[in-house]
């Protein structure tokens, strides 16, 4: 690599000029940065030599054609991410070009990252002893200064024996070719789903290529984690979580990926509740105890009764289950203190006293300016050296790029608190190549490397989470705008051997079961069928109205059917009744109206959102694609819109019931559709389907119900009033009428596990018994708009049963742990 950045590519790397042409001749590394493609002489670095190699001359062209399919993949699977302080989901940023690192280079990386894990977990254990911190520890200070550090945790030994079961540091090459750690993450690092999908989208863009680069496998790492979580625990079959801020974090996708990846459910603090020591998982089979928790909640926000008040986003009574030993939490809250950038200068001086090791990944040189020393040296060397909060992870800033104003107010506070501030030497980070419209450009980049403990010592991830900036002079690099993100190939000497997660033959028991459904993805899964289902309901009345619209231009009678369907979408909160024109386009897009399309397909996905980790990614593509087809130009035409929205929410219930496994998950969402459907199958039959109804109303039930072709099969005859109430109320053979979804209900409702004990039916079963009786014993003729309104209630009052029984949400709500022993 160069030190100095060379103008351009020296001959001396004609396999690269005849993979990529003029893009590499046209590569300048950045000038005071080390380079990862190319040495001090401008010539290819060994792995880089390999590379283009392994491309061939195609280079651009399979660079641009793999990458094609690669962006498809990232698209389909909605791989996405949030920047700081956004709300809406990015797609994921992938480089078209991995981070090649040497197996010698990564085993002196490796060995560093483990000799800093060692040193986190002592350090740590010395700050939550009970016990006086021994001669030569770090100014107290410069500990109970971090919001990480937890008074309520000091004395608790860690369930399982440990703080720390993850660690990872971001390291950076400085221009001297070494590699410099610029943080450490002890709290609960992030990461490690993406590297999955990095790899994932490398390997669908360029599936040869890293077989013929001996890439080292990923595998090993996540197998190590989990084994070492599962080791932790006291139960050899041990319940593992992967707690949650929810679908709002910034990182849910990836944590999604990585408890898919485990298998491991992705719990959330509402899920979870701590008793008698231990902390259980509410499914809708009762509660059922958690051994070991691998947490993405920040440290403060796991416990409301012990730490902050104001978490709604963790379970109270954690601590006191950790003090009693009944949870293993990975990482132990409260590890986060020692991320702290004030700890920084003072990491060598502890290797040597709890290690007796001189450190070998050095940090970047840091001076804590709560010392006297480090405050004068700081203050005299302003223009020299970057300054950043001793206690958060806010970007350093130069002190040379500080305006006056800036630099007084910086100076004011080192001198009042300084405490709060340390400053830290500039190194310009090395550059790795990036491919971007067409070019081959030097950009820097951070790499995070992770590193599980296993019972047999601490285990490195064979590559890494790299971030890669846009702006040449990134210093440091967050996933912001402009960033990428990186596959990191660590290269092996020799052939690599296929490893995977999945047990060796014969070694894993047959399973028919998913094991329990936590009470949330029950509730989740039921309301995005009925949020599907109300979409498809306000298209297919859009649908009709615009048909009979176009029918009374045509001379028909339908005024009447007009009427009533546009009373239909008023009545359930799909559009205003004024003004009439652009009505059913309104229905469809208008997003402040609760009952339109629109809204409904927004709340839809919104709770597929926090599903991820049990919905197929076509089933998210699609819900995803039909936000866009509800925004209608002011001009067009909502009968095609509309069609096509049915089309795609059909696609969407085809999947559900080709791909889903028969699982209680499904049972709950299909029973969300079931029951939506039965309840606007009351509603359009109430409408149109009265005593005084006309052929325009009978029709437009029929096409409602979609059941056209089997009515014209049976009745040779027009639309009748009689026929058509009972094809779309009673006849069970009709997959649209009431008595059908009200049957698959309970069909549902007998094969989920009860919670009684005397054998008596539970509420919403013995309601739904009640319903399906009755419309056994209905008659067609006698069904007025009184009947249809008592079925529709019926069927509310079953959905809030199913909810008060399965669904954790208030405090009035029969929850599991309330009506069964602890399992």
């Amino acid at each position: 690599m160069t030190a100095l950045g060379q103008p351009h590519l020296q001959p001396a790397a004609p396999t690269l000029m005849a993979s990529l042409g003029a893009a590499a001749r046209a590569y300048r590394p950045l000038p005071g940065a080390a380079d990862e493609m190319l040495d001090a002489a401008g010539r290819l670095v060994p792995a880089w030599a390999r590379f283009a190699q392994a491309l061939g001359a195609s280079g651009i062209a399979a660079l641009e054609r793999g990458f094609g399919s690669a962006e498809r993949h990232i698209r389909e699977a909605g791989i996405s991410y949030r920047a700081p302080g956004e709300t809406v989901e990015r797609a994921w940023p992938v480089a078209h070009l991995p981070i090649l690192i040497e197996a010698a280079e990564w085993r002196a990386i490796a060995a560093g990252v483990v000799q800093r894990a060692r040193l986190m977990e002592a350090l740590l254990g010395e700050i939550y002893s009970s016990a006086p911190p021994g001669e030569g520890a770090p100014p107290p200070a410069a500990i109970l200064g971090s919001p990480n550090f937890l008074r309520p945790l000091v004395g608790v030994r860690p369930p399982g024996g440990r703080h720390l079961h993850l660690y990872a540091a971001d390291i950076g090459r400085g221009p001297d070719g070494r590699w410099w750690v610029l943080s450490d993450r002890t709290q609960a690092p992030s990461g490690a789903g993406y590297v999955l999908e990095n790899r994932i989208v490398l390997s669908r863009a360029y599936p040869e290529l890293r077989e013929r680069m001996r890439v080292k496998r990923l595998a090993p790492f996540y197998g190590a984690f989990r084994d070492g979580l599962a080791a932790s625990a006291e139960r050899t079959q041990p319940r593992i979580g992967l707690l949650t801020p929810g679908p709002y974090s910034a990182t849910y996708f990836e944590q999604a990926t990585l408890a898919r990846y485990l298998g491991f459910p992705l719990v959330e603090g509402d899920d979870l509740v701590a008793r008698d020591g231990e902390v259980h998982v509410r499914t809708i089979s009762g509660l059922k105890r958690v051994d070991v928790l691998c947490r993405r909640v920040d440290g403060d926000y796991c416990d409301p009764l012990a730490l902050n008040a104001a978490s709604r986003l963790g379970v109270p009574g954690l601590v006191e289950a950790l003090r009693e030993g009944g949870v293993v939490v990975a990482n132990m809250p409260g590890s986060g203190a020692v991320e702290a950038r004030a700890l920084l200068g003072f990491m060598e001086a502890q290797a040597r006293r709890l290690l007796g090791e001189e450190l070998a990944l050095p940090n970047i040189a840091t001076w804590w300016c709560g010392e006297p020393a480090a405050r004068e040296e700081a203050l005299a060397r302003m223009d020299e050296l970057a300054f950043a909060g001793a206690f958060d992870t806010a970007p350093a800033r130069a002190g040379a790029s500080l305006d006056a104003a800036e630099r007084a107010a910086l100076r004011a506070r080192i001198e009042t608190r300084g405490v709060d501030v340390v400053a830290q030497e500039v190194v310009r980070l090395s550059t790795t190549p990036v491919w971007k419209d067409g070019a081959l450009l030097a950009r820097p980049f951070v790499l995070r490397v992770f590193a599980c403990a296993t019972p047999d010592g601490w285990s490195v991830m064979a590559g890494g989470f790299a971030r890669i900036a846009d702006n040449p002079d990134a210093r440091a690099i967050s996933m912001g705008e402009g960033t990428l993100s990186a596959d990191v190939w660590v290269l092996a000497d020799a052939p690599v051997e296929p490893v995977t997660l999945l047990p060796a033959r014969g070694g894993e028991k047959i399973r028919r079961i998913a094991g329990h459904l936590p009470s949330r993805a029950a509730d989740n899964l039921f309301w995005l069928g009925r949020y599907l289902e109300r979409a498809e309901a306000t298209a297919r009345v859009v649908k009709a109205l615009s048909l009979a619209s176009a029918d009374a231009r045509d001379g028909g009678p339908v005024d009447a059917t007009q009427a009533r369907l546009r009373a239909l979408l008023v009545a359930w909160g799909a559009v205003k009744p004024e003004p009439i024109a652009g009505l059913a386009a309104r229905a469809l897009s208008d997003r402040e109206a609760s009952g339109s399309a629109a809204a409904a397909i927004a709340a839809a996905a919104r709770t597929a959102s926090a599903l991820r980790d049990r919905l197929a990614p076509d089933a998210g593509r699609l819900i995803g694609e039909l936000a866009g087809l509800v925004s209608l130009a002011a001009d067009e035409d909502p009968l095609s819109r509309a069609e096509r929205v049915i089309e795609v929410l059909v696609a969407i219930a085809g999947l559900v019931h080709e791909n889903m496994v028969r699982s209680d998950a499904w049972r709950f969402l299909d029973m969300g559709r079931r029951v939506e459907r039965a309840i606007g199958t009351c509603r359009y039959a109430r409408a149109l389907g009265g005593a005084d109804a006309e052929p325009g109303d009978l029709d437009a039930l029929i096409d409602l119900v979609d059941c056209r072709v089997s009515y014209r099969a049976r009745y040779l005859l027009g639309p009748a009033l009689a026929p058509v109430r009972d094809i779309a109320l009673l006849d069970p053979g009709n997959p649209r009428s009431l008595a059908f979804q009200v049957e698959a209900v309970h069909a549902h409702l007998a094969a989920l596990p009860s919670l009684r004990e005397d054998g008596l039916p539970e509420t919403p079963r013995r309601l739904a018994s009640a319903l399906l009786r009755s419309l056994e014993e209905a008659e067609a003729a006698d069904l007025g708009a009184v009947a249809m309104l008592a079925y529709e209630q019926d069927l509310m009052a079953l959905a809030d049963a199913i909810g008060t029984r399965y669904f954790p949400q208030g405090a009035a709500a029969t929850r599991p742990e309330k009506l069964s022993g602890l399992a």
